[in-house]
């Protein structure tokens, strides 16, 4: 099912932002325009209207970097609209993988022009945060013994790049313990987009039990969905995925159940 946009109105900030990315790409002034939008989100000035206040404390937590990015997605996924933001004649109902790589070619370029793009992440992530500790399909970790964070190059498992970043926004507003800062942006060798970001590190006693999986979802409104051999939960507003005791840790400081890490969406039409 082909993404659909999170909303329909635009306000004229948007405008003036999306108009300025078609006609004159990453200019100073296109950055000035987004710089000073996430900062008025970020000091509580405006907002977005696709999240509600515990999300939109989420994107904020995730830093300029994360909120600028998904500016940048919200304005690819927009050029695909007829007559709106667009040089070129596009289809109104473009597919995922057409939205995937508009929002990967587009952020790049405004991530080069923010200076947050690393065509070499792990030489420089290695040298100055630490060797690479785990490598799993959607991230790769890097940590030094005694740092109080780890950094993740965090590769897309959703159906779009802008589904990715929405995915970290809901993750920090649902698990605020451990908040992913986004820090930059890099392309692994074969070609794969990856987001690179810092998250509290989580001493490990052992792994959660399902009952204990079970406990700390339903204290934030979740059920079992009865698919996927209990892992995957279902709330109000969004479903939680891959929640399994690989992703959740009983934290060595805290001994309450602590989720790392798992797939988060909203609910179709939310």
């Amino acid at each position: 099912m082909t993404e659909q946009h999170p909303t329909a109105t635009w306000s004229t900030r948007q405008e003036q932002i999306y108009t300025s990315i078609t006609y004159n790409s990453f200019s100073e002034h296109t950055l000035q325009l987004i710089d000073n939008y996430v900062n008025d989100i970020l000091y509580g000035r405006t907002n977005l209207d696709r999240f509600n206040q515990s999300e939109h404390a989420g994107l904020c937590s995730g830093g300029a970097s994360l909120i600028g990015a998904y500016i940048v997605c919200c304005y690819a996924r927009a050029s695909f609209e007829p007559g709106r933001f667009s040089l070129e004649c596009k289809e109104a109902n473009p597919s995922n993988w057409e939205i995937d790589a508009k929002q990967e070619d587009v952020l790049q370029k405004w991530a080069e022009a923010k200076q947050l793009w690393f065509p070499h992440s792990e030489q420089l992530i290695t040298t100055n945060y630490g060797p690479k500790i785990a490598q799993q399909a959607e991230a790769k970790v890097y940590y030094r013994t005694g740092d109080t964070s780890v950094i993740k190059e965090r590769a897309s498992i959703y159906a779009t790049l802008g589904k990715a970043l929405e995915a970290i926004i809901l993750h920090n507003s649902l698990f605020p313990e451990t908040t992913m800062k986004v820090i930059g942006f890099t392309r692994d060798s074969d070609g794969l987009f990856r987001t690179i970001l810092t998250q509290q590190y989580i001493g490990c006693k052992r792994l959660a039990t399902k009952e204990e999986i079970d406990e700390l979802v339903s204290a934030k409104g979740f059920r079992d969905n009865r698919e996927g051999e209990g892992v995957n939960y279902i709330g109000e507003r969004l479903y939680l995925e891959d929640m399994h005791p690989a992703n959740v840790f009983i934290d060595t400081l805290t001994g309450k159940p602590t989720c790392i890490d798992c797939i988060v969406k909203f609910i179709k039409n939310q």
